[in-house]
């Protein structure tokens, strides 16, 4: 058995082997070193080799699923060894013959099939990239949906596409790991090297006419050599993977770069557009618009949302399925009460073709079909957008199968094939006869026993059964000296004797068990093969029902866009081909919904216009005055509306944007040797070499993260390269006032600030956006309303003060202010007068108290009050 694992194991070198042995699947050797610690199950030793223990760990076969997305969500790849043949057929060759095992499936991030291994509302997709001399081109699959995807794209643009689709794993060429390790790494996905013939286009061809089986690939349309080849070496890898079982993969759609909105990492990561900022879902856009009721429908609502498209056409389209929902409460309500019913159709159709389903998969296609049906007779004779109409074409036409499924199929039937009983009474004639002997059986097994317990006068006789002795009659030892004695020992055989019962068979039982045995294993076999020729016309209908699947999920999203626009009282933009970025009222969706959810005060909209004439706004104000919820909200509104979604805005008319680019927060990345200040700048490059005229820009902050005068220096210039070199539009937050005086040298550059009031020397954030400009940042009253001990505040209003005098008076006259500021003592740090408070001025405030009423340090504390409640400055 040892030389069998070891030979098995050292044709996949890379990946733990789970060897079948039983109800177990068992590992060894180093496997189980590592499979015990990342499992955390207890290692043991049994046996040896080469003169040492065999280290050896075990999971049992019926709960393996949840131990492997364990394993591969640590890294780890698995090969599922299972025994091929009866252990009684390996005892005919001999008695230390080994049963034949084999690998069946190698189980890696990118090819999990399985509902527990999965994420219902997300994809997830296997990538292949390839590079051919100057060409390159990115492939993707889900093989749990049968989705395929291929675009041309050169390398610099992997990144952005790869955080755009977030795949599970990316398989790329031996020659071409060292380079692209780096940029698959950042994507969070595994990467897998493969060789070079994996990436041969002509082998490629071959492969992917084999699979379709068709002639000529020009069928699907037309593709490139190196987009072949990264289809093609998709398909070899899941030709490896999956032992030959190939899944049922819809025809490649070949994707254009210029299609969608071009959106990089960074960008994704600050807007928080799928996962927020502190890890999972919640608090990010995704979670806020999420209202699908299929999991079909959550997946293409990500999908949309990762990639807002350039077409005019099909925003429009999107929008006036949107628009009608909205108007059609009734019918939209209608719908999503039907939705729910639905199925994952995608998924449980996969399953079914690679054998990996059950009865429950093909009950899953049966009800999804039949709720597409009923679906269909409520949206026909109605009027539709073409979206909608579209859709409708797609949901009917599957009355044969619906029959065939729902004759054949009781209403539950059971999650395993093995477990039987899913084929319903009255299908099958002869499983029906089988049925009957062994319900049969099992009825004269009980009339059997109340024989045996008259014959024998032993009222506690019972008949059993287990998988050793199959049925038995079974006595408790009280009654032992009457069962070996004659007469019944004549008719009774002893077969087998435990602690406190004796058990017993005769040639009656005996001859029953085998009629039952037989009739039982019979019916399961008769019900396998119904099962096989069911799956055989559900795979004849795949691509029928991935259509069908395809129409429930756009119904689904159009109709949760509707619930949504209703319920948060959102509106239809005007989508064109304008540089126009047009906002009345706009809010912020994720904050709006946290503040109500609080109950706090009602967000405060505000508006926004960009283009024509002022393509940039440099807004200014004070921290926590809500400049960075502003920015990421016009640009959220931007792609909301290209999604074909309505708009948190009263009114909004959105000129489509290229490319969206967003410079916000402060992070590192120690890893890569960058600072707070590099990522910052790399960020900032990115956006000035990339953006075109019809990009969204919004910069929070460029500078903050070095000296001064290096930070203004660099926000100027960043300004006006925006202005004069990429010609975009642009929001640019900035605590730098200086920069306001940009507005009067460039003429497409205008002024906005966040208003605040002041108040007893506490400022009021009314987070009202406006013309104009502010003139200070109030960081000082921030520092405060942040809990900063009240010395550290106070003391920071004094080097303030002394910084602006000093900046009034000149560079000189200011080096000299703050060489005369004391230091600042620890000894009572609220209760240090300011050095330019004289005693005449104290004795004058205090002229009126007695001084045996207060102390020193109470007299000190007055004064500092009083110099606060009349602002006066040092």
């Amino acid at each position: 058995m040892m030389a069998q694992f070891l030979g098995i194991k050292a044709q996949y070198p890379g990946a733990l082997l789970f060897y079948r042995m039983g109800d177990f699947y068992e590992m060894f050797f180093d496997d189980a070193v590592a499979a015990s610690q990342a499992l955390d199950i207890a290692l043991t030793k049994r046996g040896q080799h080469e003169g040492k223990d065999i280290p050896m760990c075990g999971v049992p076969v019926h709960s393996a699923e949840g131990y492997l997305l364990t394993l591969i969500r640590k890294g780890f790849r698995v090969a599922v060894c299972e025994q091929m043949e009866d252990p009684a057929e390996a005892k005919k060759r001999g008695a230390k013959s080994v049963v034949k095992r084999d690998v069946v499936r190698l189980v890696t991030p990118g090819t999990l099939t399985e509902d527990s291994l999965l994420e219902a509302r997300r994809n997830n997709y296997l990538c292949a990239y390839s590079l051919v001399r100057e060409d390159a081109a990115l492939a993707w699959v889900d093989i749990s949906t049968g989705e395929c995807h291929v675009m041309p794209l050169a390398p610099v643009r992997l990144g952005p596409e790869l955080a755009r689709l977030v795949p599970s794993e990316v398989v790329i060429s031996e020659a071409l790991e060292r380079d692209l390790a780096g940029i698959v790494a950042e994507s969070g996905a595994s990467i897998t090297p493969l060789g070079r013939t994996a990436f041969d286009s002509t082998a490629a061809e071959k492969r992917l006419c084999s699979l379709y089986s068709v002639g000529s690939l020009d069928a699907f349309g037309s593709f490139g050599r190196v987009e072949v080849s990264a289809l093609g070496a998709l398909v070899a890898y899941l030709e490896i993977t999956q032992k030959g079982k190939l899944p049922l993969l819809r025809p490649p759609q070949r994707e254009a770069e210029a299609g969608v909105m071009q959106i990089d990492a960074a960008t994704r990561r600050n807007l928080e557009l799928t996962h927020a900022l502190s890890g999972g879902r919640a608090g990010s856009l995704l979670s806020a618009i999420d209202r699908t009721v299929t999991a079909g429908g959550a997946r293409l609502l990500e999908r949309r949302l990762s990639s807002p498209s350039r077409d005019l056409n099909i925003v429009e389209q999107r929008l006036e399925s949107v628009a009608l929902a909205v108007e059609q409460t009734r019918l939209c309500t209608e719908i999503r009460d039907a939705l729910r019913r639905v199925p994952d159709l995608d998924r449980a159709l996969s399953r079914l073709a690679l054998d990996r389903g059950g009865p429950r998969d093909m009950a899953a296609i049966r009800n999804g079909l039949e709720q597409a049906e009923s679906i269909a007779k409520v949206l026909q004779d109605r009027e539709l957008a073409p979206l909608l109409e579209s859709a409708l074409a797609d949901l009917s036409g599957h009355q044969q199968l619906v029959a065939l499924l729902a004759q054949a199929l009781v209403a539950e039937p059971p999650l395993q094939l093995r477990d039987g009983g899913f084929i319903a009474t009255g299908y099958d004639s002869e499983l029906d006869e089988m049925r009957s002997l062994r319900d049969e059986g099992r009825s004269v097994i009980a009339r059997m026993q109340t024989e045996y317990s008259n014959v024998t006068g032993i009222p506690s006789l019972k008949i059993k059964h287990n998988n050793v002795l199959g049925y038995f009659i079974e006595v408790t030892a009280t009654h032992a000296e009457r069962m070996l004695s004659e007469p019944l020992s004549d008719a009774f055989r002893h077969r087998q004797t435990t602690a406190n019962q004796l058990r017993f068979t005769t040639p009656d039982l005996t001859e029953m068990e085998t009629r039952i045995l037989n009739a039982g294993g019979h019916a399961l076999e008769i019900e396998k093969r119904l099962y096989s020729s069911l799956k055989d016309n559900i795979s004849g209908c795949a691509a029928k029902i991935y259509a069908t699947a395809r129409a429930l999920s756009e119904l689904d999203l159009c109709c949760a866009l509707a619930d949504l626009a209703r319920g948060e009282n959102w509106t239809r933009p005007v989508v064109n081909t304008s540089r126009t970025l047009r906002i009345e009222g706009g809010r912020h969706p994720v904050v709006e919904q946290a503040l109500r959810k609080q109950g706090g005060a009602p967000f405060v909209a505000n508006d926004c216009d960009l283009g024509d004439g002022s393509d940039i706004w440099l807004l200014t104000g004070p921290n926590m005055a809500g400049k960075s919820t502003y920015l990421r909200q016009n640009a959220l509104i931007a792609l909301l509306a290209q999604t074909g979604s309505f708009v948190p805005a009263t009114d909004a008319t959105i000129g489509l944007v290229s490319q969206l680019f967003s410079r916000v927060g402060a992070s590192d990345d120690l890893a890569r040797g960058r600072s707070t200040f590099m990522v910052e700048m790399v960020e900032t490059a990115a956006i000035l070499n990339q953006a075109d005229d019809h990009a969204l820009v919004i910069l929070d902050e460029i500078g903050r993260g070095t000296a001064t005068y290096d930070g203004l220096s660099i926000a100027w210039a960043t300004l006006e390269h925006l202005h004069d070199a990429n010609r975009c539009r642009a929001l640019f937050a900035t605590h730098y006032h200086e920069l306001t005086a940009l507005a009067g040298k460039l003429e497409r550059v205008e002024n906005a600030t966040v208003t605040v009031k002041e108040y007893e020397g506490d400022v009021i954030f009314l987070h009202e956006v406006r013309k104009g400009a502010a003139d200070r940042s109030y960081g000082v009253q921030v520092a405060k309303l942040a809990g900063l001990p009240e010395a550290v505040v106070n003391r920071a209003r004094v080097v303030l003060d002394a910084l602006e005098k000093g900046e009034r008076e000149g560079a000189g006259k200011q080096k000299a202010i703050i060489d005369d500021l004391p230091l600042f003592s620890m000894a009572a740090p609220a209760l240090q007068p300011t050095a330019t408070v004289k005693p005449s001025k104290v004795e004058e405030r205090l002229k009126d108290v007695h001084p045996d009423e207060l102390s020193p340090r109470d007299a000190l504390r007055l004064v500092y009050e009083l110099k606060e409640a009349s602002q006066s400055r040092p």
